[in-house]
């Protein structure tokens, strides 16, 4: 491998023939497909590159296709009417067949001059990038993050062409950086949740030597925009594999970079939060893997919750009314965590309400009950309850009330509400313990100015 990564081992091709993989144009886009003659029947070379490749060695169907070419941007254009060009620092060619993008990547080069140098360098968004530099497949090959990501599948005889290794490591489940691991991390640090997010989707091991940097190397993500964290998390938590990821990111150290409050709330042993976040995160990669909506804002509000719950206590002890130690309590945590993770205000708005609602379930008070229940947030404030169980009993079974209390019809709830004793009695039509009532706490008065 060249000089620039710091590692001793050069690009060195092993070709892997049809009848030795399992790859098959089947599984492939017909519009990768018709790219990939395009170009090839227009003189170039062309590839799948990347991602693809990789999960159709492990029997996967992947949804997004990649091509590698040494056709310049402005070539390709010309041979697609439905193609335009975008970036800037890389010059990328985007192919549109309907809803499908295919991207087209010109072979990028190592960025070295004829005297060694690293050619134009600039640090754009925590990363270290190059202008334009166009290569050979080879040095393309070696300006990839992950072996098992530089894998080129060939159109022409339908092989697998192989530079660095990666072939071994998707039999081996295991991910090593193309490199240096300290320098490919400095030009790059998302290329540590990268690491991660890979290895829970895959459920490959971190290679040591690609692992080790991190504790280290961790602070360089505050240089990363805020605004590219949201997006990493979101493929980190909401792409099906999310409890896998978090698990990873507490254990590789990565956890309190990105989620400092999370990381202080778990450290001071609290079992019952990790409970919640755990199931949290099950539930929405059920729901992904079963096609069902998700939201980031009920995900966000599980991850940060247990700060937000400590501060609100904490005030509420000191003596702040209890609306205004959540809403102080909320925006604090949403405040910090937004320097981080840039969760947009459609969604702390949403997180905000869903904790604010929380004190709410335990006024069962007929009008405050119906009330509730009429809340646009109630379901997703509902649902949070339930995965609080873990905090008390006294939790678990108001969350037992209110699921009794939904199945009821309004009359006969409006009427076992109505009887002014403490609810002890379980719900007609039900077999629940309804929780009493809780007691009003008496005001104190300010006691008057002595006459004398």
């Amino acid at each position: 491998m060249n000089a620039r990564n710091g590692n001793d081992v050069s690009p060195a091709l092993r070709v892997i023939p049809r009848e030795e993989h399992v790859i098959s144009r089947k599984n492939i886009s017909k519009a990768a497909l018709r790219v990939l003659y395009r170009l090839n029947e227009a003189g170039y070379s062309a590839y799948l590159v990347g991602g693809a490749v990789r999960d159709l060695l492990l029997g996967g169907h992947p949804k997004d296709f990649d091509v590698a070419t040494n056709a310049t941007p402005e070539e390709v254009k010309k041979l697609f009417r439905n193609c335009r060009l975008i970036g800037r620092r890389f010059r990328l060619a985007h192919v549109v067949y309907g809803s499908e993008i295919i991207e087209v990547a010109t072979f990028r080069g190592t960025g070295e001059d004829s005297e060694g140098g690293e050619g134009d360098r600039h640090v754009v968004d925590g990363r270290i990038v190059r202008d334009n530099v166009w290569g050979t497949i080879e040095e393309d090959a070696l300006r990839r993050d992950f072996r098992v990501n530089a894998l080129y599948y060939d159109i022409s005889d339908f092989s697998v062409r192989d530079y660095v290794g990666g072939v071994k490591d998707v039999q081996d489940r295991v991910l090593h950086l193309i490199g240096d691991p300290e320098t490919r991390y400095r030009e790059d640090p998302v290329r540590m949740l990268r690491a991660v997010r890979l290895a829970a989707k895959l459920d490959f091991r971190i290679d040591a030597a690609a692992a080790a940097p991190f504790d280290d190397l961790g602070p360089l993500l505050a240089e990363a925009s805020p605004a590219r964290l949201f997006d990493e998390s979101l493929k980190l938590f909401l792409a099906g594999h999310g409890l896998k990821s978090f698990r990873m990111l507490e254990q590789c150290g990565l956890l309190r970079f990105m989620f400092p409050a999370t990381a202080r709330a778990l450290k001071r042993g609290d079992e019952a939060l990790r409970s919640l976040i755990e199931q949290g995160l099950s539930s929405t990669d059920k729901r992904v893997s079963g096609g069902k909506s998700v939201t980031p804002a009920f995900l966000f509000a599980v991850l940060l919750w247990g700060e937000v719950r400590d501060l609100a206590h904490t005030w509420m002890s000191k003596g702040m009314e209890g609306g205004e130690a959540w809403a102080r309590a909320s925006a604090h945590v949403v405040a910090e965590q937004c320097q981080r993770v840039a969760i947009p205000r459609r969604f702390t708005f949403v997180m905000e309400e869903i904790w604010s609602l929380q004190p709410r379930f335990e006024q069962v008070q007929r009008k405050r009950v119906f009330r509730l229940m009429a809340h646009p947030r109630f379901r997703a404030a509902f649902d949070f309850l339930l995965l609080r169980a873990a905090e008390s009993p006294a939790i678990r079974q108001l969350g037992e009330w209110w699921n009794h209390a939904q199945q009821l019809p309004q009359e006969i709830l409006a009427e076992a509400l109505s009887n002014h004793a403490p609810l002890t009695e379980p719900l007609a039509g039900t077999s629940a313990a309804v929780v009493p009532r809780p007691r009003k706490r008496r005001r104190r008065r300010k006691p008057k100015p002595d006459a004398s």
